[in-house]
């Protein structure tokens, strides 16, 4: 595990946590799970076939990523850096540095510009001084925040 890494909760590391490779600056949410190996082999293996059946795969997530709640991670997924991988996501195979995944499989949503360029353009502005003391910055986003919300999908 990397320099400054933030994790929210502990995530399940699962059996195998030392084939998980986490870079520095990386911050991973509440309940994420890493899965490091195909335990269906069980099945299989009871075939003389495939008695010998095993799969097991790194993961490896790059520096100064954000992976959001609930995400899974399965054998051989790896994150680049800058990274971000949404909610809910599943990452069954590797995002490249500076990309935005998300989904059941994670895919390609934008890159880390595209998605800096969108926070920008929906920026919540506050001053910055408030960011030392949550209590103020709470009070001051839930009577100074416009009740906007965004337009049903057609």
């Amino acid at each position: 595990m990397g320099k400054d890494v933030i994790l929210i909760d502990t995530p399940d590391f699962g059996s195998e946590p030392y084939l998980i490779e986490i870079g520095d600056k990386t911050k991973i949410t509440a309940g994420c799970r890493f899965i490091n190996h195909d335990g269906a082999m069980y099945v299989i293996r009871s075939m003389e076939k495939f008695a010998d059946a095993r799969n097991f795969g790194r993961i490896k997530i790059g520096k100064n990523c954000f992976v959001g709640n609930n995400c899974t991670f399965l054998p051989g997924s790896q994150m680049g850096d800058n990274c971000i991988l949404g909610a809910g996501s599943v990452l069954n195979s590797s995002m490249p540095s500076n990309t935005v995944y998300a989904g059941i499989p994670a895919k390609f949503i934008c890159t880390i510009e595209e998605y800096g360029n969108k926070a920008l353009k929906n920026n919540t502005l506050y001053p910055r001084e408030l960011e030392k003391k949550r209590s103020e910055l709470d009070l001051y986003i839930s009577e100074q925040l416009p009740h906007i919300y965004k337009p049903v999908k057609q």
